[in-house]
């Protein structure tokens, strides 16, 4: 059986839900995701598209693109943040805290660099976002 996580926007108008294991789920503590959320760090958690799923209230989401690589995407009615499509790279990262009972078991921290707070969780933390192509290198705990 695959695992459904259930979630909306803070008023309700807007539903999603999404389906089976993330692919990645961590902590975000860049610029961009503090100015977005509201928020110190970002809880994220990352699916592929066909994982996620708009249930009810399409019509109520609005896209802001700060870059053409995240189109962020809210709830026009009350503001509250949903997900960030990244066709780029093929994967939506769904706010962890939107999905009702979802068990956000974080992985590493991105852009630690930029961090607000220091997070001594024990859990690897990079500059930016690793990988062959972005990595910016570990950083000690």
């Amino acid at each position: 059986m695959t695992d459904i996580h259930m979630g909306s926007c803070f008023c309700g108008a807007v539903q999603i839900e999404v389906r089976g294991e993330p692919r990645l789920t961590g902590y975000c503590h860049c610029k961009d995701c503090r100015g977005w959320s509201g928020a110190p760090i970002n809880a994220f958690s990352i699916w592929s598209p066909d994982q996620v799923t708009v249930t009810a209230g399409a019509d109520s989401i609005s896209g802001f693109a700060k870059t053409p690589h995240t189109i962020r995407k809210r709830c026009a009615k009350c503001g509250g943040a949903l997900m960030s499509d990244h066709p780029e790279n093929g994967f939506v990262d769904v706010f962890a805290a939107v999905l009702e009972d979802f068990d956000h078991r974080p992985a590493l921290h991105v852009y630690y660099g930029e961090r607000m707070i220091d997070m001594p969780d024990g859990l690897p933390k990079f500059r930016g976002v690793p990988g062959p192509d972005r990595s910016t290198g570990d950083m000690p705990e």
